[in-house]
């Protein structure tokens, strides 16, 4: 059985990096080959190697890497400031003993990367409902042994019921709500209110959170500020704009009008704080 689909999967290390593929991984880390444009071709180089998954730490943390189908993790693999602009801001702002929020937390690249700064008395809260993409978040987590980790297998979305969800292509890190006529590849997965899963979670607060669900962030966030009691809402966000196009409405506007500050901006993602 491939390593993808045991659902007893083999100890962390079982897969470490042989020689030839700890020189490629190396090399990339190195040089300008870490950018995204040569990571495919890297991640193929490293695959011809051996087949199959490499575990590997990246920020303090323990991860499988299935790079062969996600750019997410091909990011992270080949690149050690994955998204690091982005996790500085969010460090900034999370104190030990803190509660971090990961809205589409994929393997964990930013939920196991900001447990260490919470620490064990801190809380993360990491949702993401594929149940595949879901699954290789909790060995990551296991495997990193963090005590501190709270995993939603759900979507965030305006009410709890279910959602479908679909992945194109072969970048299972983009899974998204579909929202119009579903594909064959639809499957379906609960959904809950992001107030009922803070709620559930037992948090008073959010010191951070970051969201990332391919152009259903408006749905998440703007029932979310427009119910749940200001201490609930998260001091520093980090919110993916890529899909804005896809927004119903525009919640970044929407936290603009309740006291939030646009800070930075990346290629990907706008940062906010609250004023």
């Amino acid at each position: 059985m491939s390593p993808d689909n045991d659902l007893s999967p083999a100890p962390f290390g079982t897969f470490a990096p042989n020689a030839a593929q700890a020189a490629i991984i190396s090399l990339a880390h190195r040089t300008r080959l870490k950018r995204g444009a040569f990571r495919p071709w890297l991640s193929r180089l490293v695959n011809l190697v051996r087949d199959g998954p490499v575990d590997v730490h990246y920020q303090g943390a323990s991860f499988r890497f299935y790079h062969q189908a996600s750019a997410t993790e091909r990011g992270a693999l080949f690149n050690p400031a994955y998204n690091i602009e982005e996790l500085d801001f969010l460090r900034a702002h999370l104190p030990a003993g803190g509660v971090f929020v990961d809205i589409g937390a994929n393997v964990g690249t930013y939920a196991l990367s900001l447990a260490r700064d919470v620490g064990s008395g801190g809380k993360v809260i990491a949702i993401e409902p594929h149940p595949v993409t879901h699954a290789r978040l909790a060995f990551n987590s296991t495997a990193s042994g963090y005590s501190q980790m709270r995993l939603v297998a759900a979507a965030a979305g305006a009410s709890d019921g279910e959602l479908l969800i679909e992945t194109d292509g072969d970048n299972l890190g983009a899974s998204h709500i579909v929202s119009g006529e579903a594909s064959a590849r639809a499957i379906k997965v609960p959904s809950l209110r992001l107030q009922r899963i803070l709620e559930e979670a037992g948090v008073s607060h959010v010191d951070a959170l970051k969201i990332d669900v391919e152009g259903f962030e408006d749905r998440v966030l703007t029932g979310f500020f427009a119910e749940a009691p200001p201490s609930l809402w998260p001091r520093a966000v980090v919110i993916e704009h890529l899909s804005k196009d896809e927004w119903q409405s525009d919640c970044i506007a929407d936290m603009r009008a309740r006291g939030y500050i646009e800070t930075g901006r990346t290629r990907s993602n706008t940062l906010l704080t609250r004023s």
